[in-house]
């Protein structure tokens, strides 16, 4: 799809996109959301930027290989498994820090780690294959 309107308004649709994604992700553990949804909404935002633009400003744009970050990802999800064995419970058990920033209590938990480590897979991996997918490189 080559249209003028589409290319002037697919950079700011991805944007939107990948902000809501990340919204998803961070009110997935207690309500419906999480990181796979989250993942897969973020990267249709980045399939669109890479329909209306192309796929090598698409590449560009991400800054990082899509390939890497689903390894990130995978890293990340499997540190929050291990998290716990070091506080002699069982592998993936939630664990649980509660740190006081300016008055307000913010929490951190071993699901909302493995929750990132999932967004950034499933958005490295599905961007992977939407960006190959659109190319028309014979060599990627």
């Amino acid at each position: 799809m080559n249209t003028v309107i589409f290319r002037t308004v697919a950079p700011g649709i991805a944007a939107l996109m990948l902000v809501f994604s990340v919204f998803v992700l961070l009110r997935g553990h207690n309500e419906p959301g999480g990181g796979f949804i989250g993942g897969l909404i973020g990267a249709s935002g980045l399939a669109v930027y890479g329909i209306a633009c192309g796929v090598r400003e698409a590449r560009k744009a991400m800054v990082v290989h899509p390939i890497t970050i689903a390894g990130f990802g995978v890293f990340i999800a499997a540190i929050s498994g291990l998290l716990p064995l070091f506080a002699e419970v069982p592998f993936l058990t939630g664990l649980w820090w509660i740190f006081e920033l300016e008055g307000r209590e913010i929490a951190l938990s071993t699901p909302l780690i493995f929750d990132i480590g999932v967004y950034a897979a499933v958005v490295g991996a599905v961007s992977t294959i939407a960006l190959t997918l659109e190319s028309d490189e014979e060599h990627f």
